[in-house]
């Protein structure tokens, strides 16, 4: 196994990593912003609604898309364990 190799499977990891955790951060975000925006707008003054909104809002968007954003997992899981044979032959 040499170096280039390494280094392909790593940014391949790095981006499905990157895949996987995008959408739930994103949606998050978004959720985070509109709980602040209304609890500015309302002066509501609770500090576990934000935590609980994005909670249950990253725990929604994991539930939904779990299909879609484990297909890449398995792919590149499929694709090392085809490759392993290869790659830990000596010579």
């Amino acid at each position: 196994m040499d170096g280039a190799s390494v280094q392909m499977y790593m940014s391949n990891a790095l981006a499905q990593f990157m895949i996987l955790a995008l959408p739930p951060l994103g949606a998050a975000l978004v959720a985070g912003l509109v709980v602040g925006l209304l609890q500015a707008v309302t002066q509501i003054q609770d500090q576990t609604m934000p935590q609980t909104v994005k909670l249950l809002v990253v725990i929604a968007v994991l539930a939904l898309f779990a299909p879609v954003l484990s297909a890449p997992l398995f792919a590149g899981a499929a694709q090392v364990f085809t490759d392993f044979p290869s790659l830990t032959r000596r010579g």
